[in-house]
Order: C-alpha cells, then structure tokens, then sequence
C-alpha cells in the first residue's frame, strides 16, 4: 500500500470527506494539519506546485490533488489501483 500524505486544516469540510473516504478504505495515512502552521503551508504549496486549497492529496509522490480529484479516482475505479501500484514501487 503506498504511502498516503494530505494536508488538512481544521473545519474544512472537503478534507472532512478525503479523510473519510481513506478511513473506510482502511488506508493508513499522514495528516498534517498546515492550516495555522504557515512553514508547513509553504512545503504544501511547494509539494504541490503551487496550489493553496485545503485538502492536497499525495500518494507516494505523486499528487492527486484535492479532494474532488480523489473522489474523481474513486468513481473512476481508479483510485485503488493507485494506492496498490505506488505501494508496489
């Protein structure tokens, strides 16, 4: 299984539903909370190529993007397979 990272920030109802979604998905993951913490926003921003909104979703090292990218994934039948194959590599 690969390593899942997101950045969070508390009462934000879209990192609500990302983290939801890996819990019942049994997926181990990293929560950083970078909402307040302005030096963990920046490695976010960085991470992510630029992008500010919360949540931003890794698997391994590649970047999902928000949590509408993940849940994308997932109705695609596609987000599975990710977290196997970069667990793989």
């Amino acid at each position: 299984m690969a390593a899942v990272t997101l950045y969070t920030r508390p009462l934000c109802p879209y990192c609500v539903r990302a983290v939801s979604l890996l819990k019942k998905k049994g997926v181990d993951f990293e929560e950083i909370d970078a909402g307040f913490d302005a030096a963990k926003k920046q490695e976010m921003v960085q991470r992510a190529n630029g992008a500010k909104t919360f949540p931003q979703i890794f698997i391994g090292d590649i970047h999902v993007g928000g949590c509408d990218e993940m849940m994308a994934l997932e109705r695609a039948g596609k987000l599975d397979a990710m977290l196997q194959d970069q667990g793989a590599a």
